[in-house]
């Protein structure tokens, strides 16, 4: 008896094991097949809404949706830098534009700036090494590609630096969902936000804090802590929350449920990913079902197709409660962005995945107040106008093919 048992245990064990590798091997043919046919196809143009600035209190916060727009202004913050540059990024591409940053954090360190830079290895494990030397007077810390060491089962310190922020003189800040390379100059529809005041000192400090966590990773040496030198100035209405893996700290989840759940008109979302957990799509369909007008835009093919077959085995529930599912054409929409009644909104670089809320290193910048929801009401007003609206008849009618495509996936959601 106990033989037999032991017989179907292996015999479990190999079949899960099978399906597993089946999974697999089916996503990454999916990638390989779909990076394939995307060579050589440029996106279409997308509407954009001009950078717009509100005054909040002490502080100011504009919001970017081109590029364009963003890195010059980026990049006229670093060439007017004085005394600090706090620069990271997850991906840092070493084209045109890539060189472009390279320069202008250089040529403030060669003028006497303290230049503090920070990139995710893995993330750009695919640009030049040429591009990744830096000059001796910059202060940068590459994030490793295998974070953990020796510590294989601590899961705290498997999350990437997903982040992307900019903060120069303690006067101006960035913070979206725009890394830094030629298409998502011209070619990516994303959110980012220049925060002016005292709403930047959050930001200085979750650059700081990260910064000392890891600096011992630097390869050339062991940097001092970088230690904020006067205190912050306490705005309210701004507030950033920011997820951190080693002290298994992930406020941005819980923001987001917490204004779903208190919302009474509407609930706007954009990602570019939708991989959420059960819970997150329960408060978006408890929210329809109590007549609040929940939308979901996200990219109609994302730059990951995988990701987009996972995403679609929410859609059933999503549109049977009542949520709107819009699809963005002709380009990636990568923005990470919220507005809830009218009142509060959120703007950052966590998507609505696993890894956003719950494994990455993130951070979202929390806004009260009604005229920056306004704004955002605005953008995501001009989003949808370039979107296909999913309707239930539609969705209910897809092949079969597709349906258990979804469903084989399905198993996969916990790593992306």
């Amino acid at each position: 008896m106990r033989i037999d048992v032991e017989r179907l245990m292996r015999r479990a064990r190999r079949t899960l094991l099978t399906i597993l590798g089946l999974q697999v091997a089916i996503a990454v043919t999916m990638s390989l097949v779909d990076s394939y046919r995307r060579r050589g196809k440029k996106p279409k143009a997308f509407p954009t809404t001009p950078p717009r600035t509100v005054d909040i209190e002490e502080s100011a916060v504009t919001t970017y949706t081109f590029g364009r727009d963003l890195y010059d202004d980026m990049l006229a913050a670093i060439e007017g830098a004085q005394r600090q540059v706090l620069f990271e990024t997850y991906i840092w591409k070493g084209d045109a534009t890539g060189e472009r940053f390279k320069k202008a954090l250089a040529d403030a360190a060669d003028r006497g700036v303290e230049v503090y830079c920070i990139y995710d290895g893995f993330a750009n494990l695919v640009v030049s090494p040429v591009f990744k030397h830096f000059p001796a007077n910059m202060k940068v810390l590459k994030y490793p590609v295998w974070s953990a060491g020796w510590r294989f089962f601590d899961l705290r310190r498997y999350g990437r630096d997903h982040r992307k922020i900019l903060v120069v003189d303690d006067t101006v800040g960035f913070v979206g969902g725009y890394n830094i390379g030629d298409a998502y100059e011209t070619e990516w529809r994303d959110t980012h936000v220049r925060i002016s005041g005292p709403g930047v000192w959050d930001l200085k400090r979750a650059f700081a804090d990260f910064w000392n966590l890891h600096r011992r990773r630097r390869v050339r040496h062991s940097e001092r802590p970088l230690l904020l030198e006067t205190a912050s100035t306490w705005e309210p209405r701004i507030r950033v929350q920011r997820n951190v893996p080693r002290l298994w700290m992930f406020p941005i989840r819980s923001m987001y449920l917490e204004a779903i759940n208190r919302a009474s008109t509407n609930v706007w979302i954009t990602t570019a990913y939708f991989i959420p957990d059960q819970d997150f799509v329960d408060a978006m369909k408890h929210a329809a079902r109590r007549g609040v007008d929940v939308r979901l835009l996200i990219p109609l093919k994302s730059n990951h197709i995988v990701a987009d077959w996972i995403s679609r085995g929410y859609f059933s529930q999503l549109l049977e409660a009542g949520v709107k599912v819009l699809r963005f054409r002709g380009a990636m929409v990568h923005a990470k962005t919220a507005t809830v009644d009218g009142t509060w909104s959120t703007v950052g670089t966590a998507n609505i995945d696993r890894l956003s809320l719950t494994g990455n290193y993130e951070i979202n910048v929390e806004i009260i107040d009604a005229g920056l929801a306004a704004q955002l009401e605005e953008i995501f007003r001009t989003d949808e106008s370039n979107t296909v609206e999913l309707t239930q008849g539609e969705w209910e009618a897809r092949d079969l093919h597709r349906k258990f495509t979804e469903a084989f996936l399905a198993p996969l959601r916990p790593l992306l």
